[in-house]
């Protein structure tokens, strides 16, 4: 079986994303933007695995586009969770991991949206 990249490391990001969540959640008591940071960070892999079983390339392509804006609105919720100090340790790696998922999906997305289009 090949590796998937994109199946990888959207899934490896889904347990980063948890560890963190736990984290605002016992240690800094944050409880609302601890879960949207959640679902949207876990979400992006479940997105991925619906895309890889799509029935069809554009349910495929559509997927893949919620994944990435998924990704998307994660770095939002890390970047607001470091700015406002929430979250105390330092998250860039996690944006760095998130930012390449986008770079990643988009990629995808494209590459499967044009060879839709030939």
């Amino acid at each position: 079986m090949r590796d998937n990249v994109i199946q990888r490391k959207s899934y490896e990001f889904a347990l980063d994303i948890i560890q963190t969540y736990q984290t605002l959640r016992n240690k800094e008591h944050e409880y609302v933007l601890s879960k949207q940071l959640l679902r949207a960070g876990t979400s992006i892999g479940a997105n991925i695995e619906e895309a890889l079983a799509a029935s069809s390339r554009k349910d495929f392509i559509h997927r893949m586009s919620i994944a990435s804006r998924e990704a998307r609105e994660t770095v939002y919720w890390l970047r607001l969770l470091g700015d406002s100090s929430l979250l105390k340790d330092d998250n860039s790696i996690l944006i760095d991991k998130a930012t390449e998922l986008v770079r990643l999906l988009t990629a995808i997305v494209k590459t499967s949206s044009s060879s839709n289009d030939q």
